[in-house]
């Protein structure tokens, strides 16, 4: 069944027959069986189609989608199901996301709010231990349990995208990656890394042990094989998402959820969730409107809320384009983007939630006149203490006030890995689509006999319950967002498509590849490759090492502090994995992925030039 609840359309298609699950061994030991893992190109340029993501696997597989006659959305979706193979800490099954598409032959932009959603039988005390009356704490305790599990929306956006705008069916879409889940893919440094910052979590459920530690971590160069996914993915594809969402699937992952499979191997408490076999059934993914904004003579299109990305972004680029960033030092520049993007974070803590529970106030957020006042609290000089407070929608007029008050600062719990990837076909049609299961390895829970994770994006509502939070946790709301997947537009026709992972830190990292690469003249691989910093209303300003050496002394000198992202060697190091697509005269698509971040992502076009 198409699991869908559209703003802008509804449709439903019929009840899916049910499946039988199959047992299966997850992965091959060292040397067995080894795979070849194709090379992988940061930027290509040609032209009638193409596709980026993280892993050349995935890449290669929407490619051939692509050379085999599939659109931008079967490219897409065949590639978010081959990341689920390749990229099992980051995205699958038990995540969700949020999808951008722009049209070719109506010229619009359309969504789709694959977010996950809380439980019916959560309450507002679930990340409270009873023992203690404190919260759990965040990492590993509260991450690593079923309380943290919302209900997946990846498989009902797959199902939604291909029915409205796709020409593949969903079986003839997972078919791909089902097919590298049998025959495996070859374990690179990022997914060997992963797996050891999270051996202790793994350890401590049975089937996810089985999964991912079966030989114990796996070596860098051997081949990683999940039969067991790639069963599942021919179950979902022959029966449709209700086998998942209405049928044996939806009850093996309540089941899950409620009495989670400790292996009594470590100590953490995986303390329960609620989810019941109704909360998988009643869920839908959303059609609804984009975020749009216009710069410098551009339209730059994102997601709305549940997500927090397009508009925060779009009030950030508001605010700038109250400034001639073009004209300016590559200093004064940043000082700029760093003052904004903490103004912007004010507004979102303060506003933006789920609109279904909130009553967001989109439209003031993205006036050209809020953002004219808010500009006013930067000085092109001094960086403002923080944190800053948040503007106020009820009453603005472009004047700057007289003064303005300092605010509290507000815990940032977001998850670092989720994925990103960007597809574009011959006739013009573009998706933008991120997808996640929020932390590294999720809530550290692989499904029985399944070859997934789930995830723990509930951790992203405000841990402790506040009436006046936009983010408070709910039953069957969706939890903030920071996914910030993004089209942009000149004179109608696509000109960049875009995105990356790194939880509240997309929504920087998106914003400095656009500054960077409309502002500062940079090339898009240029614009993707630069060193990264994140300000989000915080004290100390979180940027790469590289960043740091840069222009960290040099902003200093304004009043910024840094903090360094994460200890070197480690995947909290970096900021995002960028991808992207830009569009020139004549059908032209240079197509960029990260150089190095990650381990480097893939750039593929059909016909290279």
């Amino acid at each position: 069944m198409l699991r869908t609840t559209a703003i802008l359309a509804t449709a439903a298609l019929g009840t899916a027959l049910l499946g039988t699950p199959t047992a299966g061994t997850a992965a091959s030991p060292p040397g067995a069986d080894r795979a070849t893992e194709p090379p992988r190109n940061a930027t290509v340029v040609g032209h009638g189609g193409a596709v980026t993501s993280v892993d050349p696997n995935a890449s290669r597989i929407g490619l051939k989608v692509l050379k085999n006659g599939g659109n931008a959305v079967d490219a897409a979706v065949a590639t978010a199901a081959a990341l689920g193979v390749t990229e099992p800490y980051s995205s699958g099954l038990g995540g969700g996301g949020y999808f951008v598409y722009y049209d070719a032959d109506s010229g619009k932009v359309r969504t789709i709010d694959g977010r996950e959603t809380a439980p019916a039988g959560i309450t507002h005390d679930a990340f409270i231990d009873p023992d203690t009356g404190q919260p759990y704490p965040f990492t590993p305790d509260l991450v690593t349990s079923g309380v943290s599990v919302g209900v997946p929306g990846t498989p009902a956006t797959w199902d939604t995208a291909l029915d409205r705008w796709g020409s593949l069916s969903l079986r003839e879409a997972l078919k791909p990656a089902a097919r590298l889940a049998r025959n495996g893919f070859v374990v690179d440094d990022t997914f060997n890394l992963q797996t050891t910052e999270n051996e202790e979590r793994f350890q401590t459920f049975t089937p996810t042990k089985h999964l991912f530690l079966a030989h114990g971590v796996p070596a860098v160069g051997s081949t990683f094989k999940n039969p067991l996914l790639a069963r599942t993915y021919d179950l979902v594809g022959e029966h449709g998402v209700d086998w998942l969402y209405d049928g044996p699937l939806a009850h093996e992952i309540s089941q899950v959820v409620q009495h989670p499979p400790v292996s009594g191997d470590t100590d953490l408490p995986a303390p329960p969730g609620s989810m019941k076999p109704s909360d998988l059934r009643d869920y839908r993914a959303i059609l609804q409107a984009p975020t749009h904004v216009g710069y410098r003579g551009y339209d730059v299109y994102g997601m709305a809320p549940s997500s927090s990305g397009g508009s925060t972004m779009g009030e950030a680029l508001n605010i700038l384009e109250q400034y001639d960033l073009g004209g300016m030092s590559t200093v004064d520049a940043l000082h700029h983007y760093l003052e904004a993007t903490a103004l912007a974070f004010a507004d979102r803590g303060k506003y933006v939630g789920d609109p279904a529970y909130v009553d967001v106030p989109l439209h003031a957020l993205l006036d050209d006149t809020f953002a004219k006042e808010r500009a006013c609290n930067i000085d092109p000089a001094t960086a403002a203490p923080k944190p800053v407070a948040p503007g106020d929608v009820t009453s603005y007029d472009g004047v700057c006030p007289e003064s303005t008050t300092a605010a509290d600062p507000t815990a940032d719990t977001e998850g670092l890995s989720t994925t990103h990837l960007t597809t574009a076909d011959r006739w013009g049609n573009v998706v933008s689509y991120t997808l996640t299961i929020e932390q590294t390895g999720g809530s550290g829970i692989a499904v029985p006999h399944r070859g997934f994770l789930l995830n723990n994006e509930l951790t992203d509502f405000t841990a402790v319950y506040d009436p006046a939070d936009p983010n408070r946790i709910e039953p069957g709301k969706r939890p903030r967002s920071s996914m910030s997947p993004t089209i942009v537009l000149q004179d109608g026709s696509p000109a960049i498509a875009l995105g990356s992972p790194g939880g509240s830190t997309i929504i920087t990292t998106v914003l400095q590849v656009l500054v960077n690469r409309l502002d500062l003249g940079m090339s898009l691989p240029d614009a993707v490759a630069a060193p990264r910093a994140s300000q989000r209303n915080t004290a100390s300003v979180t940027a790469e090492q590289a960043f740091i050496d840069e222009y960290g002394a040099a902003l200093e000198a304004y009043g910024h502090t840094f903090t360094a992202a994460g200890a070197p060697g480690t995947s909290a190091a970096e900021i995002g994995a960028v991808t992207g697509i830009e569009f020139g005269p004549h059908g032209k698509m240079t197509a960029v992925a990260e150089p190095t971040r990650r381990g480097g992502g893939d750039a593929e076009v059909v016909n290279p030039r």
